[in-house]
């Protein structure tokens, strides 16, 4: 066996698609000789699993499987901050992979991202989306998203969770108040060096996605509030051109009006009136966005490092 992985998977009630992924789990481990230890960081799931979880179970390559309790639920992305922060604090490992635990991660990938790691040991490795298994209008809506993400914060998005983590990034990741929301686009803006292969998406195993049309526009939206500070300044810099304009306007039609023959009578004041009112608009925004972006400066946010016990309410050993 190779020097450890964690494996950490977040899970909110898909506790029957567990036994079947650990099972196709270790089998990809096996496989490429590689040795894990498994951490369900379970966020404040309602259906509580049961003591019989991994009853007969026996694994080639999972050494352990540790059930995390979360004292209530807080989201897939913040129970993977708290997670991370976890295993710094109690787990000694080479590497950390993250991944889902309904199977659309594929388990069979995590080898390639272990390979990858190797090639470049001191990088994040993401699963880069090649394709993906959902509807129609989750694949839509998902684009609207990375569109959105891309024209608000002039950043490409392209990959989720599906990732391995360095453990020497392990100290510097958990510091980021940015995980807290959300994972891949804290990685973004910190500048921790990371890459993506492409890896495609896979089908859940079973059972109905925990994630709804709110949730999912939430997640878009955690995304981009990372980027908060990055908008606002560009927000602003819009504002101000669109006052540049005005102004602009404004001089042009009166200086038609006052000094030309071109002015037709009652034109001028209406295209003063509509200038004015669109200058008013566009100041009371850029005070707006000066205004939220110095309070984001100043928001003392959630350190996973520093607060993520807070958020514990124990462990249990499901395997062996």
């Amino acid at each position: 066996m190779s020097a450890p992985l964690v494996v950490l998977m977040p899970v909110y009630n898909d506790w029957p698609l567990i036994p079947p992924l650990l099972a196709r789990l270790d089998a990809a481990l096996a496989g490429a000789g590689l040795g894990a230890e498994v951490i369900l960081a379970d966020d404040g799931s309602t259906d509580t699993p049961g003591r019989d979880l991994l009853q007969g179970a026996r694994y080639q390559a999972l050494a352990s499987v540790t059930l995390l309790h979360l004292g209530r639920n807080v989201g897939h992305q913040r129970a993977l901050a708290i997670g991370l922060a976890y295993v710094h604090a109690h787990r000694e490992c080479r590497a950390v992979v993250l991944m889902d635990a309904d199977g659309e991660d594929v388990p069979e990938d995590v080898p390639r991202l272990v390979a990858a790691h190797g090639a470049e040991p001191g990088t994040i490795v993401f699963a880069g989306r090649s394709t993906r298994s959902e509807g129609l209008l989750f694949r839509a809506l998902y684009e609207v998203y990375r569109l959105a993400h891309r024209l608000l914060t002039g950043r490409r998005i392209w990959f989720g969770n599906f990732s391995i983590v360095p453990a020497r990034l392990l100290p510097r990741l958990i510091l980021l108040s940015e995980l807290w929301n959300h994972y891949p686009s804290a990685i973004i803006k910190a500048r921790i060096p990371f890459t993506a292969i492409p890896l495609p998406r896979g089908p859940r195993l079973g059972g109905r996605s925990q994630m709804s049309l709110t949730s999912l526009i939430l997640h878009g939206l955690g995304a981009i509030s990372v980027h908060g500070d990055v908008i606002g300044v560009r927000a602003l810099l819009a504002t101000l051109l669109a006052i540049v304009v005005c102004i602009a306007g404004i001089v042009t039609v009166v200086l038609i009006r006052s000094v030309t023959d071109l002015a037709i009578p009652g034109w001028a004041s209406a295209v003063v009136g509509l200038l004015v009112a669109i200058l008013l608009q566009a100041v009371l925004l850029s005070l707006v966005f000066v205004f939220v972006t110095l309070n984001s400066r100043n928001y003392s946010a959630v350190i996973p490092r520093r607060d993520y016990a807070d958020y514990l309410a124990g462990e249990t050993r499901a395997y062996p």
